[in-house]
């Protein structure tokens, strides 16, 4: 399942800077970066769930933002890239 996580956070203090570190590493252990607060994770809907909830914990709600949106398992359909930064397959060949 392909999910799409997007923030937006407060970092006029230390404690936001930090809240925005936490959460780009979190995102970047299940994820690829596709810009610079957007992450495409592709895992499956249990592993999602602690992702969710492990972000929903590193937020402030008062200061952040969290977008996610549920692309589902047939993303590639629904999602279109132009310009910059060349895109990637999730499900493709990985070479290490």
């Amino acid at each position: 399942m392909m999910v799409l996580v997007s923030y937006d956070v407060s970092t006029i203090d230390s404690k936001g800077k930090s809240r925005l570190r936490k959460i780009s590493k979190e995102c970047q252990n299940y994820g690829q970066r596709v810009q610079n607060s957007v992450f495409e994770i592709d895992v499956d809907y249990g592993t999602f769930l602690k992702v969710k909830d492990k972000l929903l914990k590193l937020i402030d709600e008062k200061n952040d933002s969290l977008r996610i949106y549920y692309l589902g398992n047939n993303w590639q359909r629904k999602v279109e890239h132009f310009g910059a930064k060349e895109t990637y397959d999730p499900e493709g060949v990985l070479i290490i």
